[in-house]
């Protein structure tokens, strides 16, 4: 019997704010509801887009980020998640050439794309357009002709008469495929705060929402055109066997933080640890009292300015986490992790609430983006890690300040175009507590855990 057939495509935007994430999450709900095993994707390195994947789906989104994972690597990441779906939904970074820097063919949809051996289906805003619209398409289409744009979704387009007019204009000129259209819904909008859209954990299930959504998607989206359009002839090649140590982690136990206030990890992360072997444990800093008993705990980024008032009332847990640091717990910290540990926070309101004390310091939120974007950070010293000498791959994208007294651990570097934007020391190795606002994927390098490993073996 022939395999069943598998099928991936971008979902790739004009720009920023077109509709992409609204429409993908359509697209993963209607595939679902035909008993296809959908697979979510988020180019890039952005949590909330990929957290609300997750939540709609129930099956955990993954990152495709060409500038934290070598290309080999993020093939195989690819290729392995594939191996249990039917079809890839993957949702595209700002517009379709938008990269890093001025370089189409680095970090953008187009050049993910182009990796991965997907057709990009581009959506297109069509309010308040008619035939201008195949200008904007044919843009799209003539600036790199080596990308397959397999077919066009137009969005905020609320009537079949408009729809055939924009439709219309783009088969004629573009010769592309229409393959639907998606009206105004104010009912699905997605909420958002500072950094983006408000977390999908704070927004839990929500079902009459998906579910009209995927309605919708049916009524008005020619999905079997879209199926036909998008089937994947093979898988990329690529290579996971640094991934993960079967042994290097066994007999150790991590405790993860995982709520409200702090949700933004990698599953590939996660998964690399479980990989080495390490069983993990889920803690909320926000509803529990301690920590569970660990040789290792990693804290991720989220909003704990939001919840600032209850993670300063949560003293058993401040205690606990400062006991553990004092054990030489080995703990691993990103950007509101880093602000957790911190002696306070003074949040968006100007109120200052106590925080954990593990890290001499004080957090400030702003009003503008403190820094944002990929950026390269060199270790100073050896870190959990990082050794001394060594770079990570990373993105920082925080509103707050972070001020203490300790040495800065590492070296950043913000490049574009091969050329340094601006530079800056941060992070602090304190003990066995490494924390930065630096966002990394486990998988830039192989051995990237060994450090932490190591550190928390000894500590048994």
């Amino acid at each position: 019997m022939a395999a069943a057939a598998k099928h991936a495509f971008v979902i790739a935007g004009t720009s920023s704010g077109c509709g992409k994430t609204t429409v993908t999450l359509g697209l993963l709900r209607a595939l679902m509801q035909r008993h296809l095993r959908v697979q979510p994707f988020k180019i890039g390195p952005d949590y909330l887009d990929s957290g609300w994947h997750s939540a709609v789906t129930g099956i955990a989104s993954r990152n495709l980020d060409a500038f934290m994972v070598p290309t080999t690597t993020l093939n195989g990441l690819f290729a392995r998640q594939m191996q249990q779906a039917d079809v890839a939904v993957i949702e595209g970074v700002m517009g379709l050439y938008d990269g890093y820097g001025t370089d189409p063919n680095y970090c953008s949809s187009a050049a993910m794309a182009k990796q991965l051996g997907c057709p990009v289906i581009l959506l297109v805003d069509g309010k308040a357009v008619s035939t201008s619209i195949a200008a904007t398409v044919m843009g799209f289409q003539r600036f790199d002709p080596t990308l397959n744009i397999a077919g066009v979704i137009l969005n905020r387009v609320n009537s079949d008469s408009h729809y055939q007019l924009l439709a219309g204009a783009i088969t004629r000129y573009c010769g592309l495929p229409v393959l639907g259209r998606v009206p105004v819904m104010a009912d699905v909008a997605l909420p958002s705060r500072h950094l983006g859209l408000v977390p999908a954990q704070e927004n839990v299930q929500h079902d009459d929402r998906w579910q009209t959504l995927a309605k919708q998607i049916e009524e008005t989206i020619n999905i079997d055109h879209l199926l036909a359009l998008t089937r994947l002839n093979r898988l990329p090649d690529g290579d996971t066997s640094g991934m993960g140590d079967g042994a290097s982690g066994e007999g150790l136990t991590l405790a993860l933080a995982e709520d409200e206030a702090f949700n933004f990890y990698y599953p590939d992360n996660l998964d690399m640890l479980e990989q080495a072997g390490v069983t993990i444990q889920r803690f909320s800093p926000l509803h529990d009292t301690k920590i569970p008993d660990c040789q290792m705990i990693y804290l991720g980024g989220g909003y704990p300015e939001v919840h600032a008032s209850r993670l300063a009332a949560n003293l058993p847990m401040r205690q606990s986490l400062q006991d553990a640091h004092q054990r030489r717990i080995p703990l691993y910290a990103e950007c509101g992790g880093l602000m957790y540990l911190g002696e306070s926070l003074t949040d968006g309101d100007g109120e200052t609430h106590a925080m954990c004390g593990v890290l001499p310091g004080h957090s400030q939120m702003g009003k503008r983006l403190t820094r944002f974007g990929y950026c390269e950070a060199t270790a100073r010293q050896d870190t959990l890690l990082a050794k001394k000498g060594e770079t990570l791959r990373g993105h920082e994208f925080h509103y707050s300040d972070f001020h203490g007294p300790l040495p800065a651990a590492l070296d950043c570097c913000k490049w574009r175009d091969g050329v340094a934007l601006s530079r800056w020391q941060g992070g602090v190795q304190h003990q066995a507590t490494f924390a930065s606002y630096l966002h990394v994927h486990f998988a830039q390098r192989p051995g990237l855990l060994n450090q932490w490993l190591s550190s928390a073996r000894n500590s048994l």
